[in-house]
């Protein structure tokens, strides 16, 4: 069986822990059932605390990451801060893929780029979700940014719950299992779907599979939909065990 290597750029901000852990294991976990290949390649970005002033600071400094991955040649970028995005104005997302994929064909080495806050926004219309309900490690206000963001996409967002944490590198360190309580919190009656982590940082990816059984509609995180939008870049299958519907391979 022929085996095709593909090179997947990160732009990270640098007290990330999970991008770098959830996104490969995803893809090597479809290494189990497909015949691609993946290799990860890491630039990063400074910022400590998830408040805005840093977030604009950490997103100027996203060009730096895509000239340097560019340098390797890899086949796609994916940018991993959700809110770093939104925080920018509605719709950024696509004015920043529109920048650094530029970056990148300045430096001859085109590449397509995902934001998690455009994969987002994409994996939950490819659902067909119109009525969400999103849960979210930020500070209210940031919370309340990205409730905006996506309801100005055309989502109705039923509910919504902030955990308050500020320091970036906590939210990578919170524990995906309380995620099975914390849910419950939410009402999801009339929801076509659950964002269980709107924030690459925050793990969820153990637990999005069970979730989306218990709760009977569609499960994702801004991982499972960078994932996805990475894989539909590169032109490939969007299936991955155990990661729930978005990669189930129907979409």
């Amino acid at each position: 069986m022929t085996q095709t290597l593909y090179r997947i750029g990160q732009i990270v901000p640098s007290s990330n822990t999970t991008m770098e852990t959830e996104i490969p294991a995803m893809l090597w976990s479809r290494q189990s059932i497909r015949p691609e290949r993946f290799t990860f390649h890491s630039s990063r970005m400074r910022m400590k605390k998830v408040v805005k002033e840093e977030l604009e600071a950490m997103d100027r400094d996203s060009d730096r990451c895509a000239l340097e991955l560019s340098d390797a040649r890899v086949d796609v970028l994916g940018y991993a801060c959700l809110v770093a995005i939104m925080s920018m104005g509605l719709g950024y997302h696509r004015q920043s893929e529109v920048r650094l994929h530029q970056r990148t064909i300045d430096n001859g080495a085109p590449a397509p780029v995902v934001t998690s806050a455009g994969a987002l926004v994409e994996g939950l219309h490819a659902l067909s979700a119109k009525r969400i309900v999103v849960l979210c490690p930020y500070l209210r206000p940031l919370t309340q940014l990205v409730v905006d963001y996506l309801a100005a996409e055309g989502f109705e967002v039923l509910d919504f719950l902030a955990l308050e944490i500020p320091d970036n590198l906590e939210v990578g360190r919170h524990d995906p299992q309380k995620l099975l309580e914390l849910y419950k919190r939410l009402d999801l009656r009339g929801a076509d779907a659950l964002v269980l982590s709107a924030c690459v940082q925050m793990p969820s990816l153990p637990v999005i599979a069970q979730v989306e059984a218990e709760v009977g509609i569609p499960v994702v995180s801004a991982a499972v939909c960078t994932t996805y939008m990475t894989l539909k870049q590169l032109g490939l299958e969007t299936i991955v065990p155990n990661a729930g519907s978005l990669l189930s391979g129907r979409y």
